[in-house]
């Protein structure tokens, strides 16, 4: 298959990478890295990214900025940080993604576990996040010509917990290798308007 990995410099990209690049074809897409760039903030980026790299078998998001913080003193424009990265970022990949992908292919974007399990400063995360699983679940009904979308939800990244651990206590990390499994599943499996949890 030839697959578009949107994040594919990230710690849980180079996973997915590790896991599917023996059996497939991978284009590593970044923002500003890789062997291809595209701005996912931005319909005309993703667009022209996919004329130059034409159709595809599957497109894997692994992308999304949030902001962590404190309710009582979050703004509107620090709220925005999620809305416009990591939901509508990838919501777009798929609007725009879709035509440009074959029949059959698949759409693999990326939640998070605090679309059920709720964190201290993580309102931000636990919207976008349900918001992700729910367009996914809307589009799969939609989607033409065999096409499918999955979301994968994984808890902290054991690779990342130096960072986001503090985020996270009391929650059991799982190694990025594990939680690409759930991409190899989304993408070489059957299912669609599903959330693939790796808690």
């Amino acid at each position: 298959m030839k697959i578009a990995l949107f994040g594919a410099s990230g710690t849980i990209g180079r996973a997915v990478v590790d896991a599917l690049s023996a059996r497939h074809q991978i284009i590593r897409i970044g923002s500003s890295s890789g062997y291809q760039q595209a701005d996912a903030t931005s319909s005309a980026s993703i667009r022209a990214l996919f004329e130059r790299i034409g159709k595809v078998d599957a497109i894997i998001s692994t992308i999304g900025k949030l902001h962590f913080g404190p309710l009582s003193e979050m703004t509107a424009e620090q709220f925005r940080v999620g809305l416009l990265d990591k939901l509508l970022g990838q919501v777009d990949l798929a609007l725009v993604g879709q035509h440009y992908l074959n029949d059959g292919g698949s759409i693999t974007l990326t939640s998070g576990i605090v679309s059920e399990a709720p964190i201290r400063y993580g309102a931000n995360a636990s919207t976008v996040n349900a918001a992700l699983e729910g367009f996914a679940r809307g589009a799969a009904v939609e989607l033409p010509r065999g096409q499918r979308i999955n979301v994968v939800s994984p808890t902290v990244v054991s690779e990342s917990e130096a960072i986001y651990g503090p985020y996270f206590l009391g929650f059991e990390s799982v190694p990025a290798a594990r939680v690409a499994l759930a991409y190899s599943r989304s993408v070489e499996g059957v299912q669609t308007g599903q959330v693939f949890k790796v808690w």
